[in-house]
């Protein structure tokens, strides 16, 4: 595992996992691909190895972040996609020429172009993002209850109703915040 990257679960969601790369957006947000090298590094965490990444293409890669994040949140809220992130959603797909192959194993893998290059690790990250947001999955796009966060996240729990983007950090503070909260309304019994 990368450091500085959340540990990711198996069966993640590559588009809603790669807007996590900005946490906290709603409070004090945190970059976690600050640097070209560190996005090489996010992609290398999930199987899309890149040769190099240059300012210009993690500035692409930012865009294309929040253009994912904008569709994901309006579709988890019932509202229209928004057309400026459906474009560019649109061009970072059919920017990229990655393949899929079918491993051994029965497992699909994608395969960058020759010198993986970067603009086909975006164009995967957004063919997953159209997937989602086609509703081709089994699931739901939902939106973090933490008022700081409200991440958006593909939820494929049996009941569809996940609140967290990830219980390890979301869950945990809202949880541990009410239980303080209620240790301080409740006066300590005497020892």
């Amino acid at each position: 595992m990368q450091a500085g990257f959340p540990d990711f679960r198996l069966g993640s969601v590559l588009a809603t996992s790669f807007t996590g790369t900005l946490s906290e957006r709603r409070g004090n947000p945190v970059e976690r691909i600050p640097v070209p090298h560190r996005l090489v590094d996010w992609l290398a965490v999930y199987g899309l190895a890149v040769d190099s990444c240059t300012s210009a293409q993690l500035d692409l890669a930012r865009e294309l972040r929040e253009s994912i994040h904008a569709a994901a949140t309006a579709a988890a809220t019932g509202d229209a996609l928004p057309a400026s992130a459906v474009h560019v959603i649109n061009d970072r797909s059919t920017q990229g020429r990655a393949t899929t192959v079918l491993m051994p194993e029965g497992k699909r893998r994608w395969q960058l172009g020759p010198g993986s290059r970067m603009e086909d690790a975006l164009g995967v990250i957004a063919a997953d993002a159209i997937s989602i947001l086609a509703g081709e999955r089994d699931g739901r796009l939902a939106l973090c209850a933490s008022p700081t966060c409200r991440a958006a996240f593909f939820d494929t729990s049996r009941s569809r109703t996940r609140r967290w983007c990830d219980m390890n950090t979301c869950g945990n503070r809202q949880k541990k915040a009410r239980f303080n909260a209620s240790q301080r309304k409740s006066p300590r019994s005497a020892e």
